[in-house]
């Protein structure tokens, strides 16, 4: 997609934490089976479960990082009523945000403060009930999606506008962006978490860097990003480019740069399994101070202990079953620069993630709509729609519990899983 002015969400801004994946095919070799330690969608979590090796100072200091979002969690409360309920118990659902901030320092050197932020990056982290499975949904920025009325920082209240996704935490922040998500899918969001471009930075930094295969040199101006072809370790800000780029890399969609991030967060997650940072007190706690120090999560995930009891649950969930996907979309039929939701397929993953079922990504999967760009013809991502069957999911904006379609076979995506690169 290329950017336009005008609309709510317009600026166009760039990452967050390391998001993006999906794979075409070509150079894929599938990596020794490894033990996904925790936070596939987020290293900063995934490290912090071996935070019960630090003595208490340590403890005390890392805990007092974390930034509770205390704000959020009062206008979810008053929202409650409205919320979707949960349906299966144990599964957990949790939104990822990346803030494109630029206040302070060290954000403002990737542009004009304006005094507001946008959710460049969002991914809704499904975690199956057991822990069976983790599967992440990449939300497009430019998504044409209905954001309810929130309350503004200076306390006002906006009025409901049909706008662009990233428009929810511009107008109302993380709590606008959960009441948006959940508005969308059905699904209760049970806890959310952002990292800005520092915080994103020092976590890569932290474990010395990040390897990636390039499969052409890269020189993007526009992302401070210069590159040899190969495989190249990226420092912090290397890393930033990279999940930023838009024109130098791929074809210049959000689709391909969400695939993107999602592969470079399985392999800063895969670094710091072979770099055994959980078991190397000297290299975990410069980890665990930038992961806590990137961190502004919901109250109860602003601890040490709340994150710790988070992950503690993923240690033995092979990297096999850590999914990424970018959710069904196309062109907005209004604007070709904005996104809509392709239905029903959309309305089918969310119920199955609501239900707590299983969903399949392949690296390859079948192009129902056509087309030889890695988006279906229709910038649909090459989602195997055929899989689903007849459409059994009630139109958007109904609760309550759907039938279920135990006769439709498991529908597959296209889509990654983190034991799997690709030089691109």
């Amino acid at each position: 997609m290329t950017d336009t002015a005008g609309g709510p969400g317009d600026r166009k801004g760039v990452l967050g934490p390391g998001a993006g994946a999906s794979a075409t095919g070509r150079g894929l070799r599938r990596r020794r089976r490894r033990r996904w330690l925790g936070g596939a969608a987020l290293a900063g979590v995934a490290v912090l479960a071996g935070a019960g090796g630090v003595g208490w100072t340590v403890y005390t200091k890392l805990n007092g990082n974390i930034t509770p979002d205390e704000a959020a969690a009062a206008e979810l409360s008053r929202y409650e009523k409205e919320r979707p309920t949960a349906l299966v118990r144990g599964a957990q659902n949790i939104l990822l945000i990346g803030s494109d901030s630029r206040s302070g320092e060290d954000n403002s050197r990737y542009g004009r403060d304006p005094g507001t932020e946008r959710s460049d990056t969002a991914m809704l982290l499904h975690l199956s009930a057991g822990r069976h499975s983790v599967t992440a949904v990449s939300l497009p920025r430019d998504l044409m999606v209905e954001v309810p009325g929130c309350r503004r920082p200076d306390g006002s209240r906006s009025q409901p506008a049909f706008a662009q996704f990233n428009y929810a935490f511009e107008v109302g922040g993380s709590a606008c962006s959960v009441r948006t998500v959940e508005k969308l899918t059905h699904i209760r969001i049970d806890h959310h978490v952002v990292v800005d471009f520092h915080g994103f930075k020092e976590m890569v930094d932290a474990v010395d860097g990040v390897e990636v295969c390039l499969a052409r040199p890269v020189d993007d101006k526009a992302a401070r990003l210069r590159l040899p072809a190969g495989r190249v370790t990226l420092s912090g800000e290397q890393a930033l480019g990279y999940v930023r780029a838009r024109k130098s890399l791929g074809d210049g969609s959000d689709t391909e740069r969400m695939e993107r991030q999602q592969r470079f967060l399985g392999a800063l997650v895969n670094k710091v399994q072979s770099n055994r940072v959980l078991l190397n007190p000297v290299k975990l706690y410069p980890v665990l101070n930038a992961a806590t120090s990137a961190l502004t999560t919901d109250p109860d995930l602003a601890n040490l202990r709340g994150l710790y009891a988070l992950v503690r649950g993923l240690r033995d969930i092979p990297t096999e079953r850590v999914q990424f996907l970018t959710v069904p979309r196309e062109s907005w039929d209004q604007n070709a620069n904005r996104d809509q939701l392709v239905e029903p397929a959309a309305r089918k993953l969310f119920t199955r993630l609501r239900k707590d079922e299983p969903v399949t990504v392949a690296e390859s999967a079948s192009r129902p709509f056509g087309g030889d760009d890695g988006t279906g013809g229709s910038g649909t991502g090459g989602h195997d729609y055929r899989t689903y069957g007849n459409d059994h999911v009630p139109s958007a904006g109904k609760r309550g519990d759907e039938p279920a379609d135990d006769a439709v076979p498991t529908p597959t995506f296209r889509g990654n899983t983190a034991a799997e690169e690709r030089c691109e």
